[in-house]
């Protein structure tokens, strides 16, 4: 069986297209861990490679003889608070990985009874196993052991570090998880606030994972074309790029729908910018098991307040003064584009987008009125006069069962627009804290029309905030097409705006600017 794109766990060079994942190492020293005996930290994403470069790591040790490594996976302590419960879980982790990857003779025996140093015991027994070669630990998944559970697991570790070396202790330790060690040691069960560097104050490093480069996009393609034959045009992979910006997981998922459902690799058909559009949109719609876990991420109120505040396009100056940016971040969730928080790519935008309005979708009944011109195109200004009269009825009652309050208006709008263009035509969104506007652009049979929603300023009131907008509008639409039609809709969520009878809200005028006539829609 020749190789493919992986999207299922972490890659085998000799079953998987896949880059040296210790290129996209950013803060690590690899060769000095092991020569002077450091123990490091490997914080990733989801999904990003960690794995794959662990065992990948793991094993050009031991090809090497340098020394002994061993990958140790600790995820089945997730459940396990207490320390009682989980020491023992982990080190019969450790004894389970060392019988997979070294074999039963390096597997290191475990004390009777049930001692709080139990893992301490076990990484010295271990390493008089291995010797006169050092040990190396590479544990993984460090981030899902809870309170007293992570505590003990870090205080043995620092306990046994004065005293590593060859035969006596593991001389290099990596742990590994989605968030740096600083940010998931913060309490223990009882509450008390700890210092982080208390209990594991001996990492060299902390070092992470970048994604892949336009280039690797370029470079792990072409493994395929050599394997195969089959061809990619430049233009597919430049939006493969475009679309995952780099993320491993969605890259990977990208280019094996190509060449595996859609432009199958047997057809030898060259893979064009229409196959990976394809393919995205697959992707965008079955929401598989990588998308699905951000989504669930969504509820939580952290997430939720940096995602809100990028989604309304609002500036919040203290986003940065607590863990909330930084959680997102880590997650792969949110990035920094010019020192400005958005979402970390186009795909994760689309089923953001999706998601928060999809309850709404379902809720907005099949349109019955005349939204398409006899010529097939969207007909843009009835399709939003019915949108005001669906605003009217329903916003109030269905704001208060929203978690997205902020963004509710934006959210409405989507569904709204979703439930009619579903199936004949596509939206791309463009949201980003500080812009103070969302902006949607849509096409349907053949044409564009574009919407920007913005929410009144305060400070600016109805005109400033309009004004604002119609520029905005006029950029927006140079950028899609000079000659489509363009909308601002503007909401009034000010104490004000709220208190306006409903004919002064739904307003409704044409502007014309030197750019073209721009249709303002009040909400």
């Amino acid at each position: 069986m020749g190789k493919f794109f992986n999207t299922t766990g972490p890659c085998n060079p000799e079953k998987h297209y896949m880059l040296p994942p210790s290129a996209r190492l950013v803060g690590a020293q690899l060769s000095r861990y092991i020569k002077d005996q450091l123990y490091w930290v490997l914080h990733a994403p989801r999904q990003s490679g960690k794995t794959t470069f662990l065992q990948s790591w793991m094993r050009e040790i031991n090809a090497s003889g340098e020394a002994v490594a061993c990958y140790v996976s600790v995820e089945r302590c997730q459940e396990f608070p207490r320390a009682e419960d989980s020491i023992p879980a982990i080190v019969s982790a450790v004894q389970e990985y060392a019988k997979l990857f070294l074999g039963v003779e390096f597997v290191p025996p475990v004390p009777q009874g049930k001692d709080a140093s139990l893992l301490s015991l076990v990484m010295q027994s271990w390493s008089e196993l291995v010797a006169p070669k050092p040990m190396v630990v590479l544990f993984d998944e460090v981030d899902v052991l809870q309170d007293q559970s992570l505590i003990s697991f870090l205080r043995q570790l620092r306990g046994g570090f004065a005293a590593r070396g060859v035969g006596k202790f593991p001389v290099s330790v990596a742990l590994v998880g989605m968030r740096d060690l600083r940010d998931y040691l913060m309490k223990s069960k009882d509450g008390v606030i700890l210092n982080p560097g208390s209990p594991f104050n001996i990492k060299q490093d902390s070092a992470s994972l970048s994604n892949f480069s336009e280039a690797d996009v370029f470079a792990l393609a072409g493994q395929h074309t050599q394997a195969t034959a089959q061809q990619f045009d430049v233009a597919a992979l430049e939006f493969v790029f475009d679309q995952a910006r780099g993320q491993p997981w969605l890259t990977n998922a990208m280019l094996q729908k190509c060449v595996w459902n859609i432009a199958k690799e047997e057809s030898g058909e060259t893979i064009a910018l229409k196959h990976v559009r394809q393919a995205r949109d697959m992707l965008i719609e079955e929401r598989a098991v990588h998308l699905d876990s951000l989504v669930e991420r969504l509820r939580d109120p952290r997430v939720r307040r940096v995602v809100q505040t990028i989604l309304v396009g609002e500036i919040d100056p203290t986003m940065a003064d607590n863990d909330d940016l930084r959680l997102c971040m880590d997650l792969g969730l949110v990035t920094l584009e010019r020192g400005t928080p958005i979402i970390a790519n186009p795909i994760y935008r689309e089923v953001i987008a999706r998601v928060l309005s999809y309850s709404m979708q379902l809720a907005v009944p099949a349109p019955e009125f005349k939204w398409l011109k006899n010529d097939g195109t969207l007909d843009m200004d009835e399709l939003l006069r019915e949108f005001q009269k669906f605003w009217r009825r329903h916003s109030e009652v269905w704001e208060e069962k929203s978690d997205y309050t902020e963004a509710f208006p934006h959210l409405l709008v989507m569904a709204f627009l979703q439930r009619v263009v579903n199936g004949g035509g596509r939206i791309e969104r463009e949201y980003a804290a500080g812009r103070g506007r969302m902006d949607l652009a849509i096409q349907y049979g053949g044409t564009w029309s574009i919407i920007e929603i913005k929410l009144v300023h305060p400070a600016d009131g109805r005109d400033g905030t309009m004004r604002e907008g119609l520029d905005q509008v006029n950029w927006y639409r140079e950028r899609i097409d000079p000659g489509c039609g363009a909308y601002l809709v503007l909401f009034d969520r000010t104490p004000a705006g709220r208190t306006l009878p409903w004919p002064e809200r739904l307003t409704w005028e044409r502007v014309e600017t030197p750019a073209g006539a721009v249709t303002v829609v009040g909400g």
